[in-house]
């Protein structure tokens, strides 16, 4: 059932928002790099290591079927969050990193050849660009780069003109976590699928604030982590059609992946097994589902409703500070707020914010490309979650006050 939006409740649920740091009531804005947990993710986990552990997949008995069990039904979760066809989609990986480098020395390393490009965005977080390149310098192939403007939007002419019959794979990030730009992913998908390139989404900033539905999309392959998604930290999802998972070759060997070893052949297990090699993170996925089931209860439009005043009305308080100068300013952005003052280095920032109980991000946020694009070596980054308010607002923007009056 749909619980009404109620702030002042909802932040009850969150245990770690109650917290006190330097002396004073946490300010928590640094969702962007992971979001805190609902008491029922963290019950769930503990829960699962106090009285239900045990391996799955290899017993036949009850303690392990039952875990087995609660495993398996998160990838059903999954499915409906995401809106696939079916569970065999579903990919349970470390994280949104590995997800991405599986497709790329998976898929990449069986498809492509020597000369052929991959395109990627001017936006992309370092996961996104790391292991093309390095599928690249194994492969021979080229890495083409699509431009953005200098309010943080994607260039979309020159994005259809990087689409040339030697592109062969698109990756492109559906929200910036430096920017907080979201992509017209739909449309671009639809461009590629024209010249029947596939298209992998970096979906890792935007599930925690957009409604997706990747049949809708039309994407190939959707990757995510559960730790920007109230679960914990090392889950991760890897979304692929069933056409293009089926033939791919494993990405790692070894146990839980394989129908059958001997020392001549190895017959590997059908989707999504296959990718899954080894003793996964059982407890975080099944945390996961239950972060899952409490997202479930929550109205989404509200939430997004409160997100989306919340960012303006923190975009019109920062406005006011004379030496903040905004670092992204797309037109369609979801809750992130990126910006340098002058004169102050953006860790100087961070510190003196820290002393007011308040938790941002300060540094190139996995994003050196786009910081080397502005001309500049960090942002300081404050970005938002449901669960953040007004007045948590009211006291960053005195907390930024205070540091321009510290450095003049």
């Amino acid at each position: 059932m749909t619980q009404p939006f109620d702030l002042a409740r909802l932040r009850q649920d969150f245990p770690m928002l109650a917290q006190t740091m330097r002396g004073k009531p946490l300010i928590y804005l640094d969702n962007a790099a992971s979001t805190q947990k609902p008491q029922v993710v963290i019950e769930r986990l503990t829960k699962f290591y106090r009285s239900e552990y045990a391996n799955i997949h290899r017993g036949v008995y009850e303690l392990s079927q039952n875990a087995t069990q609660a495993y398996e039904s998160v990838r059903e979760k999954v499915k409906n969050f995401l809106h696939a066809s079916s569970e065999r989609e579903i990919v349970f990986v470390r994280g949104t990193t590995e997800a991405i480098n599986l497709v790329a020395q998976s898929y990449g390393r069986s498809k492509l050849k020597v000369g052929d490009e991959i395109l990627i965005t001017a936006m992309e977080h370092h996961s996104n660009i790391v292991p093309w390149q390095l599928l690249c310098e194994q492969i021979g192939a080229v890495l083409r780069v699509a431009p953005m403007n200098q309010n943080g939007e994607l260039l979309l002419d020159e994005f259809e003109k990087k689409l040339s019959p030697k592109t062969k794979f698109v990756s492109i990030v559906h929200v910036s976590n430096a920017l907080g730009s979201i992509n017209p992913v739909k449309k671009l998908i639809a461009l590629a699928h024209a010249r029947g390139i596939p298209v992998l989404v970096d979906g890792a900033q935007a599930v925690s604030h957009l409604p997706v539905d990747v049949q809708d999309l039309d994407c190939d392959f959707y990757a995510f982590s559960a730790h920007k998604l109230f679960g914990p930290s090392g889950v991760g999802v890897l979304y692929g059609r069933t056409e293009l998972l089926n033939p791919m070759p494993p990405y790692q060997g070894g146990g839980d992946m394989i129908l059958s070893v001997t020392f001549e052949k190895t017959l590997f297990h059908e989707i999504p097994h296959k990718f899954e090699a080894g003793t996964p993170d059982i407890a975080g996925v099944i945390a996961f589902g239950a972060a899952l089931d409490y997202l479930a209860t929550l109205d989404g439009p509200a939430l997004q409703k409160h997100e989306a005043e919340l960012l303006e009305y923190a975009t019109k308080q920062l406005d006011a500070i004379p030496q903040l100068r905004w670092i992204g300013t797309a037109k369609e952005k979801t809750s992130v707020l990126s910006f340098v003052l002058d004169g102050v280095h953006p860790h100087d920032i961070g510190t003196v914010l820290d002393t007011e109980g308040i938790a941002i991000r300060a540094g190139h946020h996995c994003a050196q490309p786009v910081m080397d694009f502005f001309g500049i070596n960090a942002t300081t980054r404050a970005s938002l979650a449901f669960y953040n308010t007004r007045e948590e607002i009211d006291r960053l923007t005195a907390g930024l006050h205070k540091v321009v009056e510290i450095f003049g």
